[in-house]
């Protein structure tokens, strides 16, 4: 008898649970990993079921790293505890903090027709699945050169189980046309994880300095989708 294969929600619920800290991160630097509590743990388990309990391969959207009042406090990357209820309908007993990249995140999946078709098609992550503070607040693995080299392991292991979970190796959407885009570039460069990566502006950005034109981000956000759903398949 064949073996079972596991679905996309299984794989991905196990490379949460198998998360391992980075080390060597400087002094004052400290991880966020929701994958180790309760209710997160539950509360990702039920989001997998909901929108991966299949084999597709899915277009990879990737952020940076979680932040405290959204993937830092969920486990769901860009998803604060408010847009879990009210977009994706799990209700959770967390501190009801609203995040403005999920703000604008979220009105995108509604623009894409919606968390349904949205997470159908596409697995959003980030270049390191755990987050990090400094002095309480959130902080970018890019922020010091430190910090990134102590960071590029774990994301180059996270890339790689990213695609094995099932993520499109033709082309890779880029949240940030910065230094996030930059360090990935680079990384692709090293390890062609991905025939071509395509970069859209990073929703804080987008909240923080270009809020009035953030329809038209939006409307770039579903263009970058488009064409990489017309890729040619993986």
């Amino acid at each position: 008898m064949a073996a079972r294969t596991h679905t996309f929600a299984e794989k991905t619920i196990a490379f949460y649970a198998g998360l391992k800290n980075p080390a060597g991160l400087p002094r004052g630097v400290e991880v966020m990993n929701p994958y180790v509590v309760s209710p997160t743990k539950e509360l990702v388990a039920t989001f997998m079921y909901k929108y991966f309990s299949d084999t597709r391969p899915r277009i990879l959207m990737i952020g940076i790293n979680p932040g405290r009042l959204g993937g830092g406090a969920t486990g769901i990357h860009f998803t604060d505890p408010k847009n879990l209820r009210d977009y994706c309908g799990i209700e959770n007993d967390l501190p009801p903090t609203h995040e403005t990249s999920s703000k604008f995140i979220y009105e995108m999946i509604t623009a894409y027709g919606g968390p349904d078709k949205f997470y159908g098609d596409v697995f959003l992550t980030a270049a390191s699945p755990l987050g990090l503070t400094k002095g309480g607040v959130n902080y970018n693995y890019y922020d010091d050169p430190k910090t990134a080299a102590a960071m590029k392991p774990l994301i180059v292991r996270s890339i790689r189980d990213y695609i094995a979970l099932g993520g499109r190796t033709d082309v890779a959407i880029v949240l940030g046309t910065g230094k996030n885009f930059q360090f990935l570039s680079n990384l692709n460069d090293e390890y062609r994880f991905f025939e071509r990566l395509i970069p859209v502006e990073h929703p804080r950005f987008i909240m923080q300095y270009r809020t009035k034109r953030k329809q038209e981000y939006i409307q770039k956000y579903l263009e970058a989708l488009g064409e990489a759903r017309n890729s040619k398949a993986k």
